[in-house]
């Protein structure tokens, strides 16, 4: 006999189960992660089979889960090896050393915020410029004495906006997609959020990053020293970045545009060494890049990158939306949703239900993308019926969606941070404010009614 749908109170107490399980995990018992996620897994499977009596829907939730992140995956194994070939070719270390010389410790962190958010807007991908020149205002941060998780929360909430504010965005173009709204129209209202999220932003930054003296001079002057002496340090290292932008206008996607940079890196590696180590190469892209330099700060900084150095993110990511996937297949989300949904009457639950939705999605799956296309999918026609503009439902999927990703320490989004620089999601994430804020100035959107855009019945 073919087993009914769970209940709505079986699925949100599935859901509450779960959750608490992950908080417990990781929060007070501080395991990692992938124990946390494989241990609720676990349970899940438990359930599902006690429940159908069969394997099927735990297989093809585990399938169908995976796939979306396939793609997230490669570009992961790629970014791991561009890091390794960046640092290699002197790229990162010439934009420490040019850094040094431009940017100042009193107001290095709003800076760098700024700078993370022009190029993002430029670029359109988080992950390229976190792994690029966020390395770099890293290392730079870490020399000036600056609290580390601070300069990486500045750097993912630049990198952020700018992936949300660009045209070339991947979770941009989606959300439009999604509801079946303009690109345009979509980030001109994404507006009403993100900008005072950014002004706040700049100013917390401002405020909270400023630091009333100098770093050491000495020490700075060290650095910049061993990094040129060290490493191939010259204009002609940022002919990557300058690849990376006509890429980026060009509109090649993510995957090519790494490939290119990784070539090209190799490139200026075996002109520079004047031979070309194939195997040598292929040590770096597999284990990453490592530093020996006198200094033992700068080989603990630039000795990372690498195919390896990815692996737990990934191992991360696939039990992550295996779990989702689950959930999906067996319609314990779509459940829960599909009775919250009607009750919604004002624009204000409406919009207010969307973010917790998408929030969810990210708790309970972990992939950036799902968490805007299936709240997306299911409040579509109730926002039609509104008569809301798909634009309202487009900003409010990115503002409790995209952004949010980067705050979960199982997602996609959060590991590969925790995974490029080494510092726990939960350790910087009070700090990413831009994140933090946009859901916030989409509740107050909600409420005041500014930038809820109406079309005629």
């Amino acid at each position: 006999m073919k087993k009914k749908d769970p209940s709505f109170g079986e699925a949100a107490s599935l859901l509450i189960v779960i959750i608490a399980c992950i908080a417990y995990c990781v929060i007070v018992v501080q395991m990692p992660a992938t124990v946390a996620i494989l241990f609720v897994l676990a349970i899940l499977t438990a359930y599902v089979a006690i429940r159908y009596r069969s394997f099927d829907k735990i297989h093809k939730g585990i399938v169908e889960g995976i796939k979306p992140g396939i793609i997230p995956i490669i570009i992961f194994i790629l970014v791991g090896a561009l890091i390794a070939v960046w640092i290699q070719a002197g790229i990162i270390p010439t934009l420490m050393v040019y850094g040094f010389h431009i940017l100042r410790a009193e107001w290095f962190v709003p800076t760098v915020f700024l700078v993370c958010a022009i190029v993002g807007s430029a670029v359109g991908s988080a992950f390229t410029i976190m792994s690029t020149i966020g390395i770099a205002f890293f290392g730079i941060g870490l020399t000036m004495g600056i609290y580390p998780p601070l300069v990486v929360g500045a750097i993912v909430s630049g990198a952020v906006f700018g992936d949300k504010m660009s045209p070339l965005s991947e979770s941009t173009n989606l959300a439009a997609a999604v509801v079946e709204a303009d690109l345009f129209d979509h980030i001109k209202n994404l507006m009403w959020s993100t900008v005072p999220a950014f002004i706040v932003s700049l100013i917390l930054y401002a405020v909270v990053g400023h630091t009333p003296t100098s770093a050491n001079l000495d020490t700075i002057d060290q650095t910049i020293a061993q990094l040129k002496a060290s490493f191939f340090v010259s204009p002609v290292a940022l002919l990557p970045i300058l690849v990376m932008f006509l890429c980026a206008w060009k509109k090649i996607p993510a995957i090519a545009t790494i490939f290119i940079n990784i070539v090209l890196g190799l490139i200026m590696s075996s002109i520079e060494t004047k031979t070309i180590p194939l195997k040598e190469f292929a040590q770096i892209i597999d284990q990453g890049f490592v530093a020996t330099t006198p200094d033992e700060q700068i080989n603990a900084l630039l000795s990372r990158g690498g195919i390896s150095s990815m692996l737990p993110t990934i191992a991360l990511i696939i039990l992550a939306l295996s779990l989702g996937g689950i959930l999906i297949e067996t319609k314990i989300i779509s459940t829960v949703l599909d009775r919250l949904i009607p009750k919604l009457n004002s624009t204000f639950s409406l919009i207010f239900s969307t973010l917790l939705a998408s929030i969810g999605v990210n708790i309970f799956i972990g992939e950036q993308f799902l968490s805007v296309i299936l709240p997306g999918n299911a409040f579509k026609e109730v926002y039609k019926e509104k008569h809301l503009a798909p634009v309202v439902l487009s900003r409010t999927l990115e503002d409790g969606g995209t952004v949010i990703n980067y705050l979960i320490p199982w997602g996609i989004a959060g590991s590969f941070v925790a995974s490029t620089f080494g510092i726990p999601v939960l350790t910087f994430a009070p700090f990413v404010f831009f994140s933090l804020l946009s859901p916030l100035f989409s509740i107050v959107s909600g409420l005041t009614g500014m930038g809820v855009k109406k079309v005629q019945a």
